[in-house]
């Protein structure tokens, strides 16, 4: 794992990660999705499963790698690190060290392995040595300043990419002055203008000057 160096560039604006609600019915969602792509720099998606067999679960993804992927835009899938390869995915996000270790042999070395719910700085180091390609900070039990801690810590010594979850707009700037590298938020779903409205404006949130560690 290695730590970032002591005169480091400028680092760049963050980009954004969607995470989407838990998605029953892709092609219901699939319009708005794509609009909220063209309306903003989003990294990746998300995509957070309902319950279902597995043959629908697979469809779910298909459909929505079919809208996201062509916009170079990563998807990724929450938990269900055995159904990436056979949906087409790019990789997935786990919860939780046990959770990230026991699906690393499925996703690695051709998918994306990110992890969240990291309970110490510890596990978080111990994501990092693991091969990890990020970590998320902030989406389990919202405390926010404990987020914006995390973070304030994680960005100027490592450099593995953080993820930064910030449940409200008023999160945001503070966790880019942190130092986070991904923006991730799901609040703009629950938007009443709509989801690719409220992430223009985000967008605007996101070029502010450049933060050195």
């Amino acid at each position: 794992m290695a730590s970032r160096p002591k005169q480091a560039e400028p680092r760049p604006a963050p980009r954004l990660y969607l995470v989407t609600p838990p998605v029953t019915d892709a092609a219901a969602l699939a319009g708005d999705l794509s609009a909220a792509l063209d309306a903003a720099d989003v990294a990746a998606v998300l995509l957070r499963l309902a319950d279902a067999d597995e043959r629908s679960l697979i469809n779910q993804i298909k459909i929505l790698a079919d809208i996201i992927q062509p916009k170079g835009v990563a998807l990724l899938i929450d938990g269900h690190a055995e159904l990436v390869a056979r949906g087409g995915a790019d990789g997935a996000h786990l919860t939780g060290i046990d959770n990230f270790s026991a699906a690393l042999e499925l996703l690695k070395p051709d998918r994306i392995a990110g992890v969240g719910g990291l309970a110490t700085r510890h596990d978080a180091m111990v994501a990092a040595e693991s091969a990890a390609d990020y970590v998320m900070f902030g989406d389990g039990e919202h405390q926010f300043a404990a987020t914006e801690e995390r973070v304030d810590w994680w960005a100027p010594l490592f450099e593995l990419p953080c993820v930064a979850f910030a449940h409200e707009a008023g999160e945001i700037a503070p966790l880019i002055a942190a130092g986070a590298d991904f923006i991730a938020l799901d609040f703009v779903w629950r938007d009443r203008r709509g989801v690719a409205a409220a992430l223009a404006e985000i967008s605007s949130q996101l070029r502010l000057p450049e933060v050195v560690p």
